[in-house]
């Protein structure tokens, strides 16, 4: 399935700021999307630690999601962490249905109802679908895990607080759209709504440094 490689995030994000010129202010003050690098243990690992982060303030996420790392010697397969005892990732702070969440995708992956090694040839539907039928991962869990690992090109997460409110904040709108109607509202970004999420989130970023930017809107929710 397609990527958003470089060159098409440039020409991606160009078209985008011609088609919604309140897109293209917010591209403009923000700059480039400067990409991070997938993570390291690949997307059993991000999917490790999107469990490990939720409902959790950055810091400490940090820190837990750490000490469980630091059990495991070498790469993070779920055969590695199967071999972890309770007592350990109670330990390393992972709440017991955090646990039991990272116990489940594991032996999901080993027994092949989530195949993590097929990711390529998926489309994003079947991916989520797939995905959700792991305990403790939702729709916008999967979402992530297209947008900054797998780098597809048209995520649009509708369910994110940030992205509906950076989206209210770009257009000046007193209120979020609702997830409905921002679905509604993204189909002018297709096939690179993954770009405008992006700007969206940047949008909230913005909002909180430059007074240029509108404040009218709500600025809840976080990537």
């Amino acid at each position: 399935m397609a990527r958003l490689g470089g060159k098409e995030l440039e020409l991606a994000t160009a078209e985008l700021a011609t088609r919604d010129a309140a897109l293209g202010r917010i591209i403009t003050a923000a700059g480039p999307w400067k990409r991070g690098k997938p993570n390291p243990d690949g997307p059993f690992g991000a999917l490790v630690r999107s469990i490990a982060f939720q409902q959790l303030a950055g810091a400490a996420a940090a820190t837990i999601h750490g000490r469980f790392r630091a059990l495991v010697d070498g790469p993070l397969t779920p055969e590695a962490v199967l071999r972890l005892a309770e007592e350990e990732l109670a330990g390393a702070g992972l709440s017991g249905s955090k646990r039991a969440a990272i116990r489940d995708l594991a032996a999901k992956v080993v027994d092949g109802t989530v195949r993590l090694d097929q990711l390529g040839r998926m489309s994003d539907e079947v991916i989520v679908e797939m995905l959700c039928g792991v305990r403790g991962i939702g729709v916008w869990t999967a979402q992530m895990l297209l947008l900054f690992e797998l780098r597809r090109p048209d995520v649009w997460p509708t369910g994110d607080l940030a992205v509906r409110g950076g989206y209210a904040l770009m257009h000046d709108l007193s209120e979020s759209p609702t997830p409905k109607e921002l679905e509604a509202l993204g189909e002018q970004y297709r096939p690179w709504r993954s770009v405008a999420a992006h700007y969206c989130w940047e949008a909230v970023h913005l909002s909180r440094l430059n007074p240029v930017v509108p404040r009218s809107a709500p600025r809840s929710g976080s990537r």
